[in-house]
């Protein structure tokens, strides 16, 4: 049986094969795509200053969040119309198949994530609301 040894991912080796969903960008650190791993995905996700992703949900995936730097939003429920707030520091759990989209609030700074999903990260991307749908997101330029 072959050992199976510690795998590191350096700064800027990030894996970019991994599923979008619009402003939400992911990389991963730790996924089956490189590295020995086979039940979770951990990896950063980065939305620019106003941008939000795409409606989607992360399929049999529980996710686990954390706010690294910035403001977040997350939108839920009937037409997105519900919604918790996050800022440096916070912890999220999604649950499996949940609908939402994911929000930089501010305007002028950048959102990090550190996010965990088992058994994969799983991107199913649902069709688009309009900016105006989502309580109080204003997109920059707008």
């Amino acid at each position: 049986m072959t050992q199976v040894k510690p795998i590191v991912t350096r700064a800027g080796e990030e894996d970019i094969r991994t599923g979008q969903s619009g402003g939400a960008v992911r990389v991963s650190g730790v996924s089956p795509q490189h590295t020995p791993a086979t039940r979770i995905w951990y990896g950063k996700v980065s939305n620019e200053p106003g941008y939000r992703s795409l409606p989607h949900h992360h399929g049999e995936a529980e996710t686990g969040g954390y706010v690294l730097t910035g403001k977040a939003r997350i939108y839920f429920g009937a037409d997105y119309a519900e919604y918790i707030d996050m800022s440096e520091g916070d912890f999220v759990f999604v649950p499996p198949f949940m609908p939402h989209v994911e929000a930089n609030m501010s305007p002028d700074a950048g959102l990090v994530w550190l996010t965990a999903r088992t058994p994969e990260n799983i991107v199913v991307n649902l069709d688009d609301v309009p900016d105006a749908s989502l309580p109080g997101y204003v997109r920059p330029g707008a």
